[in-house]
């Protein structure tokens, strides 16, 4: 069953069985660690099946969390970044509170290491508030985790650690995340979005919210789908608003050669879906070429054959947990220094990063494994089902 937004829990609202428990967990802020926090998810449906999972998250991470099966509704975190609020937060702590058939939560799984992520589940009065120490948050969690960086050097096992009693080892491996596109709603997006699924489509995400020292060159990107035009694919380029300039750059550097292949082939849709449509195009995709972003990370979730770039940032802390990915990083001595803007003004941690290395590795990563491309049978079955009919 997909989650429901919701701005609040009503009074009445969310009622569960008798002996059954319910959990609130308080999301990250980013698509990707929402993404990277499905394992968690995952552990905790496995070892308490009855175990009810609600999510309070910010309204452009709540796309991600509705096609994850574990989590049955997210409510809307209204807090903006820094936003301290407390009359707010204690208000919105109280209707949770008064949820679920008045027995409010059992459980809070706090993932931001904020002080200020910790409060709703204290004003909640949730009786086990679970996260690590974080912002010295002594009294507002009192189930606490330490962190250990070298025992736990990706945060999607630091998010895991916390289904585990403190200073317990993790049990590896992890469940990798997996979010749900159905053949039906993939049609429903192409038909709202006003595409036909190409005979072989390349999905690029060329932005990346975090700043340009993640970011691939747009002329790298370009002459990319200049080489995968020519091999007959056709290229969407992905993304926020804020990516749409980006998008621009790309077209304008891929110039006549790809237009020439016709007026389709590079489409720059960044800007022109919601994040629930971008998950259902890049669902369809036979090939995903991204930056370290979050959409990086909803393509790992797909389960699409999948290239990763990376410059400033670092893939032994946030890599694509898939075992069709590829990472691609020429691990620079300067890098990963995490940072928004190249501080030594070069970037040559992307830029040196060739498209004929790129190219090598999206051929690979697409021939790999052509039983898990696309259905293309099953999308024609849905296109061809009546709406409120089975396929």
């Amino acid at each position: 069953m997909n989650a429901a937004v919701e701005p609040l829990l009503s009074a009445d609202g969310g009622a569960r069985t008798s002996g059954q428990r319910a959990a609130l967990v308080v999301a990250p802020a980013w698509i990707g660690d929402t993404v990277l926090a499905q394992p968690l998810f995952v552990r905790l449906k496995e070892r308490h099946p009855d175990l009810v999972i609600d999510a309070l998250a910010p309204r452009w991470t709540a796309p991600v969390l509705e096609r994850m099966p574990q989590i049955r509704r997210v409510i809307d975190n209204p807090f903006a970044h820094g936003q301290l609020d407390l009359g707010a937060r204690r208000r919105l702590g109280r209707q949770l509170a008064a949820g679920n058939g008045g027995r409010g939560y059992d459980l809070a799984y706090v993932l931001p290491n904020s002080l200020k992520s910790a409060l709703v589940p204290f004003f909640a009065g949730i009786p086990q508030r679970i996260g690590f120490t974080g912002e010295s948050r002594l009294v507002l969690l009192n189930r606490r985790h330490t962190l250990d960086e070298q025992a736990l050097p990706q945060m999607a096992e630091r998010f895991a650690q916390l289904a585990e009693a403190p200073g317990a080892p993790l049990p590896r491996p992890l469940p990798l995340p997996r979010l749900e596109s159905s053949p039906a709603q993939q049609v429903a997006t192409l038909a709202a979005s006003g595409l036909d699924r190409p005979q072989r489509l390349a999905v690029f995400c060329p932005g990346a919210e975090y700043g340009p020292a993640k970011r691939w060159p747009a002329a790298h990107f370009a002459q990319l789908a200049g080489e995968l035009a020519a091999r007959g694919y056709t290229v969407w380029l992905l993304g926020s608003a804020k990516d749409h300039a980006t998008g621009e750059a790309v077209i304008a550097a891929a110039g006549e050669t790809v237009r020439a292949a016709g007026a389709d082939v590079l489409r720059n849709l960044c800007g022109l879906t919601s994040l629930t449509q971008a998950i259902d195009l890049i669902a369809l995709a036979d090939l995903v070429v991204c930056n370290d972003s979050g959409l990086m990370h909803v393509a790992a979730a797909l389960g699409r054959p999948l290239v990763a770039l990376y410059g400033s940032s670092s893939p032994g802390f946030t890599p694509p947990l898939s075992p069709r990915a590829t990472v691609l990083s020429l691990g620079l001595e300067c890098s990963p220094c995490f940072k928004r803007e190249c501080p030594l003004g070069h970037l040559d941690c992307l830029n040196r990063l060739d498209v004929g290395r790129v190219l090598a590795a999206c051929l690979a990563a697409a021939d790999a494994s052509p039983d898990a491309a696309v259905d293309s049978a099953s999308v024609a079955a849905a296109m061809a089902t009546p709406p409120g009919r089975p396929a």
